[in-house]
């Protein structure tokens, strides 16, 4: 049974909100950690849930086009409502397959776009013009259909977070998908509990105005799923 601890804001009675942060390619972590999520929700029903995966899908791990897949295809978490919020990794890959910024694959590449294009059959041989042909047309729509924030009652998810001091409602997509400082360190109120991953640490974070559960599942950490119920949390981890 999952430990609830109090938590930093309440949504309305009925409504349960599972959100998993940095996935980075790392199939068989998400596999099991919906497995973890299916399981509470028989265990534990609830009139409402919402699944929201935080980003950073693809890269540095082996499976990113396995991912995309996996996620596409209705993974077996039996939930009213999906959300994907799209990472700066998906926002780099997208850039290198765009071919407008010449940089822009250089730069995907040596942040972990080798991976990527490698669980897709693409070779570092093969020229970045060619890329996104090679790559299935409802992956690519998959990546560009991605939401950049998505409001439940007093929670704000995102990929990052948000710049301080800025109201919610101007927030710049570049900063809910890149920021660090000074927002890790910021203890204002921004008018909704942040909930990101984006930053590995060790364990979730809560702290009164966010909720950070990037905890570095490429990197040898778990898989970590927030799940947000009324005035309570935990978590559940692969």
């Amino acid at each position: 049974m999952i430990e609830l601890t109090a938590a930093p804001a309440t949504l309305p009675a009925g409504q349960r909100v599972y959100a998993v942060g940095d996935i980075h390619g790392c199939l068989d972590r998400l596999v099991a950690l919906h497995e973890m999520i299916a399981e509470d929700m028989a265990v534990r029903p609830v009139a409402h849930t919402t699944l929201v995966h935080l980003g950073d899908y693809v890269d540095r791990g082996a499976d990113s086009a396995q991912v995309i897949d996996w996620l596409i295809n209705q993974p077996p978490v039996p939930a009213d409502a999906s959300v994907n919020v799209m990472g700066n990794h998906e926002f780099m890959m997208l850039s290198a397959l765009a071919g407008v910024d010449k940089e822009a694959p250089s730069h995907w590449m040596t942040n972990g776009g080798a991976d990527s294009l490698l669980s897709w059959g693409i070779s570092r041989t093969v020229p970045p013009t060619e890329w996104a042909s090679r790559i299935p047309r409802q992956h690519l729509l998959f990546l560009r259909d991605l939401e950049i924030s998505h409001h439940i009652g007093p929670y704000l998810f995102v990929h990052a977070g948000i710049r301080p001091g800025v109201p919610l409602h101007k927030q710049s997509r570049q900063d809910m998908m890149w920021i660090r400082e000074p927002f890790l360190s910021s203890r204002a109120n921004h008018g909704a509990v942040i909930v990101h991953g984006h930053t590995p640490k060790r364990e979730p974070v809560v702290q009164p105005n966010r909720i950070a559960i990037d905890t570095g599942a490429v990197l040898g950490g778990a898989l970590t799923c927030v799940v947000l119920e009324e005035d309570r949390l935990g978590f559940l981890q692969s």
